[in-house]
């Protein structure tokens, strides 16, 4: 069953997909998706679409939403911080809490680039409420990617007359460069204590190998890394797909 879902946050609306397996029997666990940076809850070549029908047929619930100023979600992407984008993701953790047919001890949340970054601080924050997590290519150094991108533009965080960077036509407000320059992503994901699943491209030239590697460094023997070997940010290949949706479902399988 997949039907279309709605939260509000702030006055606006957040807006969402929702599977669940159609032979469903007691409680179920769920997965919680978050999608990158100017992405949605489909996702690059519907990697998410595919991933969450994968999931329920192994039985697992799903729940994939836009963040607010992105995809079919009320708000303006200019609007958009990363900070807002972590409160969109505990105000979607409630919802998930909310259902009834949810196992609350099954609890996982899965996130894709700057989605993974979102993931790991929710995860970081709320360690009773996540059983597992699984993060895809996460930008952990993701103020490091805008400071760079940003100096390939001539700009800086010190353009103080500037609004917004016009980005292949997503215009990037300045409230996200000064609030996530202001954020230590890895230390905010550092109070997980449960198990992590990293997936990650070896040619990955969007978000480095070394972030996942970063990741490592937080959680220790907790945290495992699976390379896509020739894979791209996206897994933009039918093999390298195939091998995220299949390590990812048996890894939340397994729980």
């Amino acid at each position: 069953m997949q039907k279309a879902v709605e939260i509000e946050r702030n006055g606006m609306t957040l807006r969402g997909m929702l599977h669940v397996p159609d032979n469903k029997k007691g409680k179920l666990p769920l997965t919680i998706m978050f999608h990158g940076f100017t992405g949605n809850k489909l996702e690059s070549h519907f990697i998410f679409v595919k991933q969450s029908r994968a999931l329920e047929k192994a039985g697992i619930a799903s729940l994939r939403f836009d963040f607010l100023g992105s995809g079919e979600s009320d708000g303006d992407f200019e609007n958009m911080t990363l900070s807002g984008e972590l409160e969109d993701a505990e105000a979607i953790l409630e919802y998930a809490k909310s259902l009834d047919f949810v196992d609350q001890e099954k609890i996982f949340v899965l996130g894709l680039s700057m989605g993974g970054a979102v993931a790991s601080m929710l995860a970081g924050l709320h360690n009773d409420d996540i059983a597992a997590l699984c993060l895809w290519a996460p930008a952990g150094n993701m103020p490091d990617i805008i400071r760079q991108r940003l100096c390939e533009l001539k700009f800086s965080v010190e353009d103080i007359d500037i609004e917004y960077y016009d980005l292949d036509g997503f215009l990037l407000g300045r409230g996200f460069i000064e609030d996530i320059c202001k954020i230590d992503i890895y230390a905010k994901a550092s109070g997980y204590k449960k198990d992590v699943f990293i997936l990650h491209g070896n040619k990955d030239m969007t978000v480095s190998l070394s972030a996942s590697h970063r990741y490592l460094d937080v959680y220790g023997d907790r945290g495992r890394l699976h390379v896509v070997d020739g894979a791209d940010h996206t897994f933009n290949k039918k093999e390298w797909e195939e091998e995220v949706i299949s390590k990812t479902t048996l890894y939340l399988t397994s729980y």
